[in-house]
Order: structure tokens, then sequence, then C-alpha cells
């Protein structure tokens, strides 16, 4: 990915925060997931007053995509006002599609906080090869 991909898939996500619902935990998040073909995904975390029900912006975009027949993945961009880290269950949503997916967690200036492999963040990670026989 070149540095002008990047600082485009910033954006994207940075402008997928400002679309959050967020009025009990006031966190906006936003994500932008990248295929290798150049497709981009976004997502906002949107929240519920029944708690559970809220969905994070990372699977939000991660079931976008999959929703439009997308399988792989290299990168993906998670803004946050603190450029804060996936929670586990993106982390392993995520992980079942890419392991070796990118992973760059920026503040809502861009100023990147973390740039590294989803398997790093998930050690150890299951996937669908645990299971196969």
């Amino acid at each position: 990915m070149t540095d002008d991909q990047l600082s485009t898939l910033i954006k994207d996500a940075i402008g997928a925060a400002e679309r959050a619902y967020v009025p009990y935990s006031h966190y906006h998040v936003g994500a932008a997931l990248h295929t290798p073909d150049g497709a981009v995904y976004a997502g906002c975390n949107v929240e519920n007053a029944a708690y559970p029900a809220t969905i994070c912006a990372e699977r939000v975009a991660l079931v976008k995509a999959v929703s439009e027949g997308e399988r792989t993945f290299d990168t993906i961009v998670v803004a946050t006002n603190n450029g804060g880290s996936p929670c586990g269950l993106c982390r392993q949503m995520l992980y079942e599609f890419a392991p070796k997916l990118r992973v760059v967690m920026v503040d809502f200036e861009g100023a990147v906080h973390w740039d590294g492999v989803l398997s790093d963040l998930l050690l150890n990670g299951f996937g669908p090869t645990d299971l196969e026989t």
C-alpha cells in the first residue's frame, strides 16, 4: 500500500467516525477496511440502549464487505479520538478472514498510534484452520 493510499484510508476511517451513533459512550470510532483489489468498506460504531446490541466500527466494515462478496483484506484503519485499539470481538472476527491483516490505529488528527499485524494483537488466535480435520 502506498503512502497516498494509506492517507486516503485514514481519511475514510476518520470520516466514518463522524457518522457514529454514540449517545451513551460518546466514543466515536470509524474503520476503513481495504481489499487487495482496492475496494474500501467503511464503518462506524452504532450504540444501542440495550448495550449488547451495540456494534463496533470494525465489524460494521467487515460485515458490509463480506455481504458484498469480499473475503480477502489487507489493511484496516481504525480511527478514534485517542488512537484506541479494536476490541477482542473485532479482532476475532477480522482474524477469521485475515490473520495477517495490517492494522493501523490513528487519532482524529491522523497521527498513527500503532501500525502492525492483527496476529500480534490476537496472539494464538483461533481461526478456520483450527477446525480442519
